[in-house]
């Protein structure tokens, strides 16, 4: 039913929980799974205030998105489905919106909410934002 599937994974409870319908909904055949972790420039920046910090920020955020997308590649290998693993920065919906048209996705599979702090809470979420600007189907997985 889908050929293209992307998973934006931040490892937060929800993103695990749309890790797992997604490989639900995939067809062992068919289907290709797509784990995108994107660093939040915004976070990037805000350290980048705070002088020799800002190196150790960007390494940590690197290591949390292979840990996080590794994971993902591990519990795809054990479903036997097919999968992508790519890691982006950037503002989060933009990047999820750019990898949907990248890559022609049929289904986003994406948490109801993240690991997000104050900014997610005034401005609105990233699933928000995504269920917004895509017209590519959105499923909410809630953990």
């Amino acid at each position: 039913m889908f050929n293209d599937i992307l998973v934006p994974t931040d490892g937060s409870d929800s993103s695990t929980a749309a890790l797992n319908d997604a490989l639900k909904i995939a067809d062992r055949e068919t289907t290709t799974v797509h784990f995108l972790h994107v660093i939040d420039v915004g976070t990037e920046m805000s350290a980048g205030a705070s002088g020799m910090i800002a190196p150790e920020i960007t390494e940590t955020l690197e290591e949390e998105a292979d840990t996080v997308l590794d994971d993902a590649v591990n519990r795809a290998e054990e479903a036997g489905v097919t999968y992508n693993r790519t890691i982006r920065e950037g503002d989060p919906h933009d990047e999820i919106a750019t990898y949907v048209a990248d890559y022609d996705i049929d289904l986003i599979v994406m948490g109801a909410s993240g690991r997000s702090g104050l900014k997610e809470h005034l401005l609105g979420s990233t699933s928000d934002r995504v269920i917004r600007t895509v017209e590519t189907s959105v499923l909410l997985a809630r953990p």
